[in-house]
């Protein structure tokens, strides 16, 4: 058929002649690729000549696969030359032959060596990680303590604007949430404690797993997820437009201007809306026992009032500032680290959200153990 790639010997003064015919473009990629593999095979030894001037198209992907071959020639010693391209054809060849093929990394057989230096690679990179977090962290601490003694240069607009971000628009999400979750756990309570003719002691399993426990772990979690992704794919964005390298230019401090508003707006945000989780879960938890084990209103809160005190409110209180500085502080630092793709982009929202999510669990369980030893 007209148009499709070929190719024809004959001899020539300067050793065998070589004649490319047709369409040698991606239009008939497969079998311009076949006529490619066919050539290497049958072209035989000593001088050749590639002649393109029965070529009627010619575009990169022929010029890679011509390429490929002066390349194999030239390796197994023999002389390869082209005449009849055209200028465009030339510039293609000219192009592609500048191109160097990356080198193939063969992977060792060793299936347990394999594994062991994956755990080596994750534990070294785990390691560089920990070193960045407490660097960044050494950082914003510097830069925060630069702020106290100059409280002029503190961003309160960015900080409202940020803190309206992570607060106000968060509150019909987490009172949503809350109130299922505290709906579920009621439910679960008073089935389970049904059996022992003890399902008004659900009430006591409400507010104090709700208020020491689920409320400020459930926020840290979606606050995790919502903002502090946002967090990290504002920053990664104005990374890869190099507008964080901008600032820098301009004297001003990434840290000050982009990193301590939102820390300091989710420091303070993140136990509001803990406070309204409670507030949500235990509402819940009241409606579910009005309707499953007609507790009402008034049992409900005298047992409420009864089984947990300050000590109880204030134990998941004190735990959000800090998870919500870690959360910041991990999404602000993946932010600033990412690199000039999109690719890159995606990764460290997911790592972001990921580390933000096991940090908050880790100083979760810090916190209970540190309210056992105290007894608290």
């Amino acid at each position: 058929m007209a148009g499709r790639p070929g190719f024809t010997f004959s001899t020539g003064p300067n050793g065998r002649l070589l004649l490319l015919e047709g369409d040698w473009s991606s239009a008939y990629a497969d079998d311009v690729e076949r006529t490619a593999d066919l050539l290497q095979k049958t072209s035989g030894t000593g001088p050749l000549v590639l002649d393109l001037t029965k070529l009627s198209s010619f575009d990169t992907l022929g010029a890679l696969l011509v390429n490929r071959v002066i390349r194999e020639g030239q390796a197994s010693g023999r002389a390869v030359s082209v005449q009849g391209a055209s200028e465009a054809a030339a510039v293609l060849l000219k192009e592609v032959s500048q191109i160097v093929a990356p080198d193939i990394v063969v992977p060792n057989g060793n299936k347990a060596i394999s594994i062991v230096a994956d755990i080596g690679e994750s534990v070294v990179v785990a390691g560089r990680d920990f070193m960045g977090s407490t660097s960044f962290l050494g950082q914003v601490v510097a830069t925060f303590g630069r702020l106290i003694l100059k409280p002029h240069r503190i961003r309160y607009t960015s900080i409202v604007a940020q803190l309206e971000h992570v607060a106000f628009r968060g509150v019909p999400i987490i009172m949503l949430i809350s109130f299922l979750v505290g709906a579920i756990v009621a439910q679960q309570g008073i089935f389970q404690l049904n059996r022992f003719g003890a399902s008004t002691f659900a009430v006591n399993l409400i507010g104090i797993l709700v208020l020491r426990e689920l409320g400020v772990l459930l926020t840290s979690i979606m606050v995790a997820g919502r903002s502090g992704s946002a967090f990290t794919a504002e920053l990664g964005s104005m990374t890869m437009r190099e507008e964080v390298d901008a600032l820098r230019v301009m004297g001003l401090d990434p840290i000050e201007i982009l990193v301590l508003p939102r820390v300091i707006a989710l420091v303070v945000g993140l136990p509001l809306l803990t406070f309204i989780s409670d507030i949500s879960a235990l509402f819940g938890g009241g409606v579910v026992s009005w309707f499953y084990a007609g507790i009402s209103n008034d049992v409900y809160l005298e047992r409420l009032r009864d089984a947990i005190g300050l000590q109880t409110i204030f134990a998941g209180l004190l735990k959000a500032p800090f998870m919500a500085l870690v959360i910041a502080l991990v999404a602000c630092g993946d932010g600033l680290s990412v690199k000039g793709s999109a690719e890159s982009l995606g990764r460290q929202v997911t790592d972001a959200v990921v580390k933000s999510i096991f940090m908050v669990i880790v100083v979760d369980g810090i916190f209970a153990m540190f309210f056992a030893a105290i007894r608290f």
